[in-house]
């Protein structure tokens, strides 16, 4: 009896079509199935068994697959499956939903508290999509990272005895001439590398089979290079790696022994699945087995955020954390690598570890975090930084913060030393931007309420001085109780001409301008790519090592990319 030929024709072109549709990303040549008139020859007797079904949970073992990350395409009942062809790369990056701060009456709601927050990771992971020629999804572009990335020249404190000072500015919105932009700055006391004090620091590296890539492992092995060149022989290093298990690859050694530790580093390769919760839980160990006390004790975290092994639940993971940092050792994270990258995992491992997080895209920006800024990104000086400002309803009728959308705080949290807060490193600055619009101007945007209490009666001159209140508490590390720094910001203050405002200040702006546009311009109304450019290139100021340069080729890079 005669084979039919057309079932197993049928069979062959879907497989064959399958395996295109599963190129990793950026994808190979396009492999096209025979042209339909390509016969398949009738097999030798005995007849084949029947064909098990493809689906997206028995591909892998039906076609060998690898560990490769790929894409099935299930074909309809009856038909061959239908390769899809992305418009771009094709991934599975995981970024926390962010909704931008609304327009606040002052009348309704006249304290605005955040958390400070130094990470800047959102501005290295938004520089390396424009240079893959695509723009970020929204998620991604935090303002307030994309603002702290760059350092600005704030009054430091007198003395070490208070870690911070604190600067406030205020000028003419660039993007809307109504309006007032009102810019809170912070500068941690500096330390030099011969101050710093003996660093008890403990390598936790995802050596698992997504970390193979050139953009992941390899470049973070150069970047560790890096940093262990810069430690001192009271220093401590330990490695501990993780995959389908975790384990010690460096116990800890003198930091003087670094022929030891690189050769520790460069030892290392990746395969297997991640298990991360484990490798945190022995890396705090390992932590504390070496803790150096009034010493610098931190793990460094060093992964995709690909976690699949172990502890996966994110709750589990931030208890973990949260917990660990009772005990003194606090947690940095760097984000490497793209495709799978779990931005949101990286980040807010950090926010509960008492640490930063960075993320690294090339060797300039590793340079940047581990040794041009080590002292800030190890040695932490500010614990806990709330900031609070009380706008006076007699002068400001609106405001709105810039950015901090997931470092809002309730008004009561302020107040609350049980509540966990930013940290602010040794040089560190911290900067933040409110539009606000006074009352009677025609910057407000909300319209009035039908049943808003009447009018009271006109201001004393006196209440009409203050444009608001600034309080920041802040603890010393090691300490459980916060302090308390407060100042009035007054309206005198007020810039009338934005050209007279600091090249810094200007710059803040830019940054943030650029952000809103990328988030989709819902606030910079027709402000341009041109404009933030022009306004940028007046603001760049001192450059020293290029970073504001650098941003004049990003927002080029957006303008061509935007096509809205």
């Amino acid at each position: 009896m005669r084979v039919p030929r057309v079932p197993v024709l049928a069979l062959c072109l879907g497989l064959t079509l399958v395996v295109a549709c599963t190129q990793t990303s950026p994808p190979a040549p396009e492999r096209t199935a025979p042209p339909a008139s390509a016969k398949a020859q009738p097999p030798a007797s005995p007849p084949p068994a029947p064909q098990p079904k493809l689906t997206p949970a028995n591909a892998p073992a039906l076609m060998g697959d690898t560990g490769r990350s790929r894409r099935i395409v299930e074909a309809a009942p009856g038909a061959a499956a239908v390769q899809r062809m992305p418009s771009q790369p094709t991934d599975r990056e995981t970024y926390q939903e962010i909704s931008s701060n609304p327009v606040r009456r002052v009348a309704e709601h006249p304290v605005s508290t955040f958390s400070a927050d130094v990470d800047t990771g959102a501005y290295a992971n938004v520089r390396r999509f424009l240079r893959e020629g695509r723009l970020p999804p929204r998620d991604a572009v935090r303002i307030e990272e994309m603002i702290n990335y760059f350092p600005y020249a704030y009054p430091g404190p007198r003395d070490t005895k208070v870690p911070f000072a604190a600067a406030v500015e205020i000028a003419p919105t660039p993007w809307n001439p109504h309006t007032l932009l009102l810019r809170l700055g912070i500068k941690g006391y500096e330390v030099q590398a011969a101050q710093r004090p003996a660093a008890n620091l403990v390598f936790l590296i995802d050596v698992s089979g997504s970390m193979r890539s050139p953009d992941k492992l390899p470049l973070l092995k150069k970047a560790l290079g890096l940093l262990v060149r810069q430690l001192q022989p009271r220093d401590r290093v330990s490695i501990v790696v993780y995959s389908g298990a975790s384990g010690v690859a460096l116990p800890p050694t003198p930091g003087d022994q670094q022929a030891v530790i690189l050769a520790a580093v460069n030892g290392l390769r990746a395969a297997g699945s991640t298990a991360g919760g484990q490798g945190l839980q022995l890396a705090y160990d390992l932590a504390r087995q070496a803790f150096i006390p009034q010493g610098v004790n931190r793990i460094l975290l060093a992964t995709d955020g690909d976690f699949n092994v172990g502890i996966t639940n994110y709750r589990q993971l931030m208890d973990l954390v949260a917990g660990q940092r009772k005990t003194g050792v606090g947690l940095t994270t760097l984000g490497f690598g793209r495709g799978n990258y779990n931005e949101r995992l990286m980040e807010r491992l950090a926010d509960v570890g008492n640490g930063n997080y960075f993320y690294i895209d090339n060797l300039n920006e590793a340079q940047k975090v581990l040794v041009d800024q080590l002292a800030a990104t190890m040695l932490t000086i500010a614990q806990d930084v709330k900031i609070q400002v009380e706008f006076n309803p007699v002068v400001v009728a609106e405001y709105r913060l810039i950015g901090y959308e997931n470092r809002l705080l309730k008004r009561e949290d302020f107040t609350n030393d049980q509540v966990d807060a930013g940290e602010v490193g040794a040089g560190h600055t911290v900067t933040a931007l409110y539009e606000i619009a006074l009352v009677g101007s025609q910057g407000m945007r909300l319209e009035p309420l039908r049943y808003a209490p009447a009018a009271a009666s006109p201001a004393s001159p006196a209440a009409r001085k203050e444009l608001a209140f600034l309080k920041i508490r802040y603890k010393l590390p090691g300490q459980q109780k916060s302090l308390l720094m407060q100042t009035p910001i007054a309206r005198s203050q007020v810039r009338r001409d934005l050209a007279a405002a600091p090249a810094d200040f200007r710059w803040a702006a830019a940054v943030a301008a650029f952000g809103e546009i990328l988030r989709g311009g819902v606030y910079t109304g027709e402000f341009s790519y041109p404009q933030v450019l022009a306004l940028a290139q007046g603001a760049k100021g001192d450059d020293p090592y290029g970073y504001r340069g650098e941003m004049h080729s990003l927002v080029r890079l957006a303008q061509s990319l935007d096509h809205r």
